[in-house]
């Protein structure tokens, strides 16, 4: 059984994903300090000094002096800001997502353009199965 499990495992690539989710973890992490502490304070003082932390809408009918005081009342509250950061949190871990995969995946051209006919033959064809023409002859060139 042991066997049969570490072969899964290396078959379909569980370790590999796993490693990739832990980098991910620390990869948020590093994006969430990058939005609190770099990125959210700018805006804020751009904004008039506003604490994106600290913005919420107390819908318990009593007046608290901050989001960690209403909290900690256990009072009802819309805490916007910590949305506003989480939003912009993920946006930069979207493009970071996607400017690491299109560095790393390439796009591999596995098609030609048969000349004669102008369908699209995998790449080793030696003739396109549409027209039957010698690719080779002609040249055909990819896509």
């Amino acid at each position: 059984m042991w066997s049969e499990f570490k072969a899964f495992l290396l078959k379909t690539n569980v370790v590999a994903l796993a490693l990739a989710f832990i980098v991910g973890v620390a990869l948020a992490a590093v994006v969430v300090s990058l939005v609190n502490d770099i990125v959210m304070p700018p805006v804020g003082l751009l904004l008039g000094g506003a604490d994106f932390q600290n913005m919420y809408w107390n819908i318990s009918g009593k007046s608290y002096p901050n989001l960690k005081a209403a909290r900690d009342a256990g009072a009802a509250v819309i805490a916007y800001g910590n949305f506003i950061n989480t939003v912009i949190t993920f946006v930069i871990v979207a493009l970071v997502a996607f400017l690491i995969g299109r560095a790393l995946i390439k796009a591999t051209v596995s098609t030609k353009v048969c000349p004669r006919c102008g369908m699209d033959v995998p790449i080793p064809a030696t003739r396109c199965p549409f027209c039957t023409s010698d690719l080779a002859a002609v040249g055909a060139r990819t896509v």
